[in-house]
């Protein structure tokens, strides 16, 4: 069994940083992508960023050059930097990861249960 434990929610003021990580307990699983997606109130959940591990990334349109995902594989941990916040980025920040198991390899998408970070000054 996978899972994922986010961290770092908060209440912070529109202009600020926050970041966001996520420890990944995989067992001897493969993790390939990891990421980050949020649900506003009343919206549906969104990509807000993600990392293969090859270090490849995806950004939403909305943060890019403001948020920026890493990842340490040793840990399985992924991070969300979120930088110059708006109240938009108001939301539950859910990690992501597509495990890899079995031969030949299947994928299963794993979700955290999520953390709340609100923009308000």
């Amino acid at each position: 069994q996978v899972q994922l434990e986010e961290s770092g929610g908060g209440l912070i003021q529109p202009g600020e940083s926050l970041k966001l990580s996520c420890a990944a307990s995989a067992g001897a699983f493969s993790i390939n992508t990891m990421g980050w997606y949020r649900q506003a109130p009343d919206k549906q959940r969104e990509l807000v960023a993600t990392i293969t591990n090859g270090g490849r990334t995806n950004y939403a349109d909305s943060v890019n050059g403001r948020f920026t995902i890493s990842r340490e594989d040793v840990k399985n941990k992924v991070f969300l930097q979120m930088n110059s916040v708006t109240s938009e980025a108001t939301a539950v920040y859910y990690c992501y990861a597509e495990v890899e198991y079995g031969w030949p390899p299947s994928q299963l998408d794993y979700w955290g249960q999520g953390t709340q970070v609100t923009v308000s000054s």
